[in-house]
This record gives structure tokens, sequence and C-alpha cells, in this order.
């Protein structure tokens, strides 16, 4: 099974297992924790020294300080990793339940109104776990209220602020959810979109590997004609008939000419299809394997004008892959289509990236192909089949590590610019991939 058969087949499934913890991470609950700290060290001052209630302020800050070390620690774990398993986000929030009954044991135990936070916390846990950790936070939460009940705790809050701290709790909490809800739910769209777009990816990979079966088929199918054309051609070119009229003998000449880049074009369909294997990968010079290029598709091809600029330097080398050579032919060929009298080719490398710009002086792209670019059969051309060349390289380019942008010139014309990462290119990343 080939590679591309291989990603068309475990896309999906792998598609399917992307779930809500592993695209919101632990970001949101950092925030969220952030929050509460802010909000317990201002209520924690505000209590003892604003309305004078006498609270154990060094067994408090430590337990603040702890919560603050913890968050910390989790910005560090987890600042570039979004893969976060239920049993992590269980953990984590088990600590902010823990710390949030540590807090209100020190502050008045089930008579301090700031016990319906909990109430966030199981919101919180709905929302992040798998069901059965939603209902564990919910129990545990329900456990720690019925524990304040009985052990309320060395401090006994006036009656009279009561009502004011529910009413403050109630705004906190209900500011909170909203808070994270919507945070949630921004998360969510974006992953729904992401989703989508790899669904997409797949169908559009595995629209690919049917067309290389079919592609590779053909190859096969008309090797054996090319090949009968092949000995008639030279046949002909020792017969007298022919060897006595140069025009015919120079008519023989083109068609051989074209035949054997009809045979190049076998070699190379079933190349990529990976049925024919070099004993080691085509080693290259950047400039070299451009220049080489440049050169046998110019000898192919009737532009008019065809202006090369190349600045990559002579000092990297790569592997030269039949599908690199394909996705810039490809570009230029449509290049060529629409502008046959003058087209223009710049490469150069861009930091990390190496950058090749295709020009040309026709009509442009409609608006309606630069929002579909890429998609198969999307071409302007109005003919059956045609919109497969950009579809290929663009799918090409994405293997790499890179993409295609195609833009309109100001005063016609359009500019199509492949962006390929250096490092899928260069010999070693190669060789091991």
């Amino acid at each position: 099974m080939t590679q591309p058969e291989r990603r068309a087949q475990t896309l999906p499934s792998w598609i399917a297992r992307i779930g809500s913890s592993s695209i919101m991470g632990m970001h949101p609950l950092i925030q969220l924790r952030w929050i509460a700290v802010t909000g317990q060290i201002a209520t924690i001052v505000f209590v003892h020294f604003v309305l004078r209630v006498p609270l154990p302020l060094e067994t408090m800050a430590v337990i603040v300080a702890s919560l603050i070390a913890f968050n910390l620690a989790s910005m560090v774990r987890w600042h570039d990793r979004k893969d976060i398993s239920n049993r992590a986000l269980f953990f984590a929030l088990l600590v902010d339940v823990f710390t949030l009954t540590a807090l209100l044991h020190l502050s008045g135990g089930a008579t301090n109104p700031f016990i319906f936070i909990y109430l966030l916390q199981v919101v919180v846990a709905a929302v992040l776990l798998k069901p059965w950790a939603s209902w564990a936070i919910a129990g545990i939460t329900a456990t720690g209220f019925v524990l304040l009940t009985v052990w309320s705790g060395p401090v006994v809050l006036p009656t009279h602020y009561y009502w004011t701290g529910l009413l403050i709790c109630f705004l906190l909490d209900a500011g909170l959810i909203v808070i994270f809800i919507t945070r949630i739910s921004s998360i969510l769209r974006a992953r729904d979109a992401r989703l989508a777009l790899l669904r997409q990816r797949a169908v559009e990979e595995e629209h690919i590997v049917r067309m290389g079966l079919l592609a590779s088929g053909a190859a096969h199918e008309l090797g054996t004609p090319l090949a009968t054309i092949s000995v008639l051609l030279g046949d002909w070119r020792r017969m007298p008939a022919f060897r006595e009229q140069p025009a015919l003998l120079q008519d023989l000449e083109e068609m051989q000419l074209q035949l054997d880049r009809c045979k190049s074009i076998v070699r190379g369909i079933l190349l990529s299809a990976g049925e024919m294997r070099a004993e080691s990968p085509e080693r290259s010079d950047l400039g070299d394997f451009l220049d080489q290029l440049v050169y046998n598709w110019k000898a192919t091809r009737p532009a008019k004008e065809f202006r090369y600029a190349r600045t990559t330097g002579t000092d990297l080398t790569i592997v030269a892959d039949e599908g690199l050579k394909q996705m810039i032919c490809n570009v230029l060929d449509n290049a060529l289509e629409a502008s046959p009298w003058h087209i223009e080719m710049e490469a150069a490398v861009d930091g990390k990236d190496l950058v090749i710009r295709v020009l040309d002086q026709g009509p442009g792209f409609a608006e309606t192909m630069l929002s579909h670019f890429g998609r198969p059969y999307q071409s302007s051309k109005g003919r059956p089949g045609s919109g497969l060349g950009l579809f290929l390289s663009l799918n090409v380019a994405r293997a790499l590590g890179g993409n295609i942008y195609p833009q309109n010139r100001e005063g016609g014309g359009a500019i199509v610019t492949m962006v390929l990462p250096l490092s899928s290119l260069t010999l070693e990343e190669a060789i091991d991939e």
C-alpha cells in the first residue's frame, strides 16, 4: 500500500478521534484559574482588612501560593501541547476543588456564600471531562459541601454579611460561566472548521489515490504502443523514400521528439506511483535542479518569451522528486496556456523556505477561481477534465509542508507563488522520509 493510500485510510479515523479535550487543551482552565486566584486574593484582603473579619491569613496565603505555583507549572507543562488527556484535566480540576474546599473551611465553611462557586467547578467539569469524570467531580463537590456543613472551620462569619456575599458570589459565578462558555464555544467552532477542512483534505487525497491508480494503469497500457511507434519511426528514417525528402525527415524528427516526451511522461507517472525505483535518491544542487527543469520545460513548450531569474545560491543539496518537478511544470503549463507570449519565473530562498513565483500576462484568475483554488475540476478553460493540474500541484506542495498562493497582478495577469520549506527538500530529511 502506497503512502497516499495509507494516509487516505487513516486520516478519517484520526479525525473521528479528535475530542474536545485535545482541541481545547489546558489553556482555558489555566486562564480561569488565574481569574479565580485574583478573586480569592481580593476577597481575602477585603474581608480581613475592610470588613474586619479575622481570617487565618498565613494558612490561606500558603494555599493560594500553592495554587499559583500549580498554575505556573501547568503553563510550563502544557504550553505547546493540545493533546490533553481526560486524566490530566480531571486531576487539574481536583486541585481546584480541594483548594476551594480548604479556603472555604478556613473562612466560615457552609456559611460562606462563596460555597456556590462549587457550581462553577461542576460546569467546567461537564464541559471538559468525560461523563464519568464529570459525575465524579459533582460527587466530590457535594461531599465537600456536606463536610463544610459539619466542620465549618475556625471562623464564624457575621450573618449580616451573608446576603452581600451571596450577591457577589452570584455575579462572580455568572460572569465566569459566561466567559468560560463563550471561550469554549469559540474553540468548538474552530474545531468544527478544522474538522471540515481535514475531511475535505481526506476526500481530496482519496481522489488523488484513485487518479494515481488510473494514471498508473494508463501508463502501463501506453508503454507498448509507444514502443511500437518508436520502432516504426526508426524504420521510416532508414527508408529511402523518407531519407530523400528533408521535409518528411524533419517531420519524423519532430515526431520522435514528441514521442520521447510521451515516454518521459509515462516514466514520470510510473515513478510517482512507486513502480519504478532508483537504487538511491536523485541528489541534486537546488540551483542545478531548477536550471535543468527550466531548460527541459523550454525545450518542449512553445513559449515565445520566457524570463527566468534565480537567487537560490549553489550550496544546498536536495533530493529531486518527480512530484516536485511535476508541480512546477503544471504551474508553468497553466501560465503558458493563459499567456503564451510572455511568462516569468523567479526562484529564491527566503529564510527557511524556497519561494518560486510564476507570472504571466493573461486574463488572470476569476474571483470564483481564487476562492476555490486547488479544488479538482475547477478551471476557466471550459474543457472536460481540466483543473486537475493545479489540484495535483497544490496537494504535492501540502505533502511537502508548503502551499501555493494565487493572486492577480495589477494591470492584468496572474501570479502563482509556491512556498516550500527547505527542510522537506534537503538531503538528510528526504532520505529519512
